[in-house]
């Protein structure tokens, strides 16, 4: 097997990178965040090309799922996989969870059959592996138990696992769904939801699982994704009303829930949003923080998405602690007072709501680095 391996630590390294990109690229894009660490692995043997990015593990190793995208450039997968493990360890913090913050990315087509799967997984739990505990993966975007199984038979650095936490899209959804009752609560005087109707971007399985919550809770449900096999699963078992996914963003609701990819507040979109409050699953929510500065001065009320979505790696977080899903599951609720403070902290220091997010975390890093006499570095 061949390997390719790039790493940093703290913006330290050199190789060249794919078709001749120098690594400065790389070592340039670590230091506006302050990434400790990025691996490249290439396997030919299965077609296997991984990009795993380590953010900060001052608080302990670093945590993030798995995504199988097929990037339209390397450039994007690189962007992807950055911005993912930085975001992790502002969620792992927020929560208050001993993690710090990774990612990683297959780059590719994810309509394998069984056997190329297989061997695709393998090979990244060899590249896991390869950082010996500095970074545990578990599922995420196209990714699934079965294929962490594979994984966790190359490493022990994995979590999401058939028999333990497994699919984590339920307790997230169960998260998203009190950080949406926060805001109620912050917006209306009362965390009823009963009447109210919610917009959901993307009804995949976070999505379609915090539908399920709403539909419990008495609210009504407009519903878009790329897939409508998924909007059909919504509008059969849930009774949830279609729209295109270029019209979901425009809906007059009272709770806008962003649960596909990332960047559904951009430029186009952020105009558009007729719901007081946007609350969703969905990972990067504001393409840039621009965007959750004009949903404040529009009056907007934003749950931070790294706060509102922690119940995954809560979940994770649970499997390496020891946890009940009870546990689990009572650590998750925990996301309503975390989001009414952000919210209130905001309001109070005249901010956007995802900037008093940032702090909240950002001081928790501070502390654990001060403690190990480490320079901050969020």
């Amino acid at each position: 097997m061949k390997r390719r391996v790039k790493t940093g630590k703290r913006g330290t390294g050199r190789a060249a990178g794919p078709k001749g990109r120098p690594s400065t690229d790389v070592i340039e894009q670590m230091g506006v965040h302050r990434h400790e660490q990025v691996s490249h692995w290439y396997d030919p043997d299965s077609g296997y090309r991984g990009i795993i990015a380590i953010h900060n593990t001052a608080l302990g190793p670093s945590l993030g799922g798995t995504r199988f995208w097929n990037y339209a450039s390397y450039a994007d997968a690189l962007a992807d996989v950055l911005r993912l493990a930085r975001a992790m360890t502002y969620k792992a913090a927020a929560a208050g969870l001993h993690l710090g913050g990774g990612k990683s990315v297959i780059i590719g087509d994810p309509s394998l059959n069984h056997r190329q799967r297989e061997r695709v997984f393998r090979a990244h739990g060899r590249h896991v592996d390869s950082l010996a505990g500095r970074y545990i993966t578990a599922e995420d975007v196209n990714t699934s138990p079965r294929d962490m199984a594979w994984v966790a038979e190359e490493t022990r650095h994995v979590s999401g696992l058939v028999g333990h936490s497994g699919d984590p899209s339920p307790v997230t959804a169960w998260g998203v769904f009190r950080a949406a009752q926060a805001c109620a609560r912050f917006v209306w005087g009362s965390d009823s939801v009963e009447g109210k109707t919610v917009a959901v971007q993307g009804v995949g399985a976070v999505g379609y699982h915090l539908c399920r919550f709403y539909r419990e809770h008495g609210a009504s449900l407009v519903v878009s994704d790329v897939d409508p096999a998924k909007v059909r699963r919504a509008v059969t078992d849930l009774g949830a009303k279609a729209v295109s996914p270029h019209a979901i963003h425009g809906v007059k609701a009272d709770i806008f829930a962003p649960c596909a990819l990332g960047g559904a507040i951009n430029d186009d979109t952020v105009e558009a949003v007729r719901a007081p409050i946007v609350c969703g699953g969905a990972n990067n929510q504001l393409t840039e923080a621009r965007h959750g500065d004009r949903l404040q001065r529009r009056g907007i009320v934003y749950a931070p998405d790294y706060v509102a979505n922690a119940g995954g790696v809560i979940t994770v977080g649970a499997e390496r602690e020891g946890w009940s899903p009870e546990q689990a599951r009572q650590k998750t609720g925990e996301i309503y007072d975390t989001v009414l403070r952000v919210l209130e902290m905001a309001r109070d220091q005249g901010i956007p709501s995802y900037r008093a997010a940032d702090r909240l975390a950002e001081e928790r890093v501070a502390q654990a680095e001060r403690a190990k006499n480490l320079p901050h570095r969020t």
